[in-house]
């Protein structure tokens, strides 16, 4: 028996079981622009720069993420502590993580990365999997360059890798 023609849920005795809710999304202001954190089940799923929305956090862990990455570009902090959720192909997961490996003022290059997960030949396969890293800034997609040292690409804009780049290699804060 359903509680009316347009609930699905079912019907326990006088009550209706409602699933809890694990999806959340919070849009905050950085020295660098809004960012959307999403979040399910307790874990970052995703963490992006855009152009615009409506500032509002969801929930405690989009509130950690904000605060965790206020802190990082005020150079106040080098390491995020937020769990993850990283959804993805086997490969662009294993991209990931190593990018994680990645030390706080430090680079890598595309072939580089590619010889630490030993795929020889691998650079293009790991720089498609670092342009659709769901979670910027926290697994440091910013920190891959070209092997002649030269930046390129990155999703939230050239200028942001530029100015993260610079935030960690002694800057005390971006602005």
């Amino acid at each position: 028996m359903q509680s009316s023609l347009f609930d699905s849920a079912p019907v326990m005795g006088n009550f209706v079981r409602r699933e809890a809710r694990l999806s959340f999304s919070s849009c905050f202001e950085t020295a660098l622009g809004l960012m959307v954190a999403e979040t399910y089940g307790g874990r970052l799923t995703s963490l992006k720069f855009v152009g615009e929305g409506q500032i509002g956090i969801g929930c405690a862990l989009g509130e950690r993420v904000a605060e965790q990455i206020g802190a990082y570009l005020v150079g106040d902090r080098q390491e995020f502590d937020v769990p993850l959720r990283l959804m993805g192909t086997p490969f662009q997961v294993r991209v990931w993580k190593a990018l994680q490996d990645v030390p706080f003022g430090a680079t890598v290059c595309y072939s580089d990365l590619a010889e630490r997960l030993g795929v020889k030949n691998g650079q293009r396969a790991v720089g498609m999997a670092n342009r659709v890293n769901p979670v910027a800034v926290i697994v440091p997609c910013h920190r891959v360059i070209q092997a002649d040292g030269q930046l390129c690409g990155y999703a939230g804009g050239l200028w942001r890798k530029q100015q993260l780049l610079g935030l960690e290699s002694g800057q005390r804060g971006l602005f």
